[in-house]
């Protein structure tokens, strides 16, 4: 096991490199001037080559690339900014902040909202899942597959936007969306995100209802499941003990990719409910062209992905140690 999760890691170490060094190449080489636009309508040639030194961004790309990837082991050198200590994403182009720290500080609302809006979605979307599959042909079954699939057409910004006229504006159910620490208020954290969990996890929990069904009925249909229920094994047990466990690999792998884009930032929803995530950070830095700062956001997004790939692949080794050879 251990040889494996190594064998996982480095690889992952490999990935995020070449990510990065894709991503600042593609981010660095666009047509647009970030010192050119830093330096305003008055611009001399002198100004913009103090402004390109002071961002850091007058060498090459790979030298500026290598001057960024070292600084995150080892911190670095600004000439406006002073030195960065390491890990140093750099420093912002609009708020000369440092980018990792801005981006700290807005990961406690996308951290609870994905958090929060996972827990609601697999609860209510395996549930669903697992029942319409127990009553598989019957009306439970067809209401719960009729759902997910009117529910997973819908698109966030039109749930949401209508979300908030009927439960906020109109009806005053619910107060207006916004992020409280969880320790300072733990009922104020829970109300303020209640409606943006429910909005997101809704099309969430249609994708498991429909996914877990199908893997069920799938594994139901095995013959090793109906060997089992010939043999004298309770249904209850056959479910559980073979058809549920053959039918979670498909399902935890989903649910890591979905896990480490939430926490990545969820775009859409922080947007339509004004919360100052991750997600809204990385809205805000295109409109500003913040090369380093959305450098930074894709770098972050990336290694959630990751390392939610490497949980899954942990995970599939417990449940199969077959996989652990591979």
């Amino acid at each position: 096991m251990f040889r494996f999760l190594v064998r996982r890691i480095l690889g992952a170490v490999i990935t995020l490199v070449i990510i990065s060094a894709i991503t600042f190449m593609l981010f660095y080489a666009v047509p647009r001037d970030p010192a050119r636009m830093a330096c305003g309508k008055l611009c001399t040639p002198d100004t913009l080559l103090v402004i390109r030194h002071n961002m850091g961004i007058t060498d090459s790309l790979p030298v500026q690339y290598w001057h960024w990837l070292t600084g995150i082991f080892f911190g670095r050198d600004y000439a406006s900014y002073g030195h960065c200590d390491a890990p140093c994403l750099g420093y912002s182009f609009s708020s000369r902040q440092p980018v990792l720290s801005t981006i700290m500080s807005r990961f406690p609302t996308t951290i609870s909202l994905a958090i929060g809006s996972s827990v609601v979605f697999l609860i209510f979307g395996v549930g669903a899942g697992m029942i319409a599959a127990v009553k598989q042909g019957k009306a439970v079954d067809k209401i719960a597959s009729s759902a997910s699939l009117i529910a997973s057409s819908m698109q966030i910004y039109f749930v949401g936007t209508l979300a908030l006229y009927v439960f906020v504006y109109q009806w005053h159910i619910l107060d207006q969306p916004s992020y409280t620490d969880f320790t300072d208020n733990p009922a104020s954290w829970v109300n303020g995100l209640l409606l943006p969990w429910l909005v997101l996890a809704l099309i969430f929990t249609a994708n498991y209802t429909r996914m877990t069904r199908s893997q069920l009925v799938e594994q139901l249909s095995e013959d090793y499941v109906r060997t089992a229920r010939a043999k004298g094994l309770s249904r209850r047990n056959v479910f559980f003990r073979f058809a549920w466990r053959g039918a979670m690999g498909p399902i935890v792998t989903v649910f890591g990719i979905d896990l480490g884009v939430l926490l990545g930032g969820a775009v859409i929803t922080e947007k339509t409910f004004s919360l100052q995530g991750v997600g809204m950070l990385a809205v805000k830095s295109v409109s500003a062209n913040d090369l380093p700062m959305l450098l930074g956001i894709m770098v972050i997004t990336a290694s959630f992905v990751v390392i939610a790939n490497i949980v899954v692949d942990a995970v599939y080794a417990l449940i199969d140690p077959r996989i652990r050879l591979a």
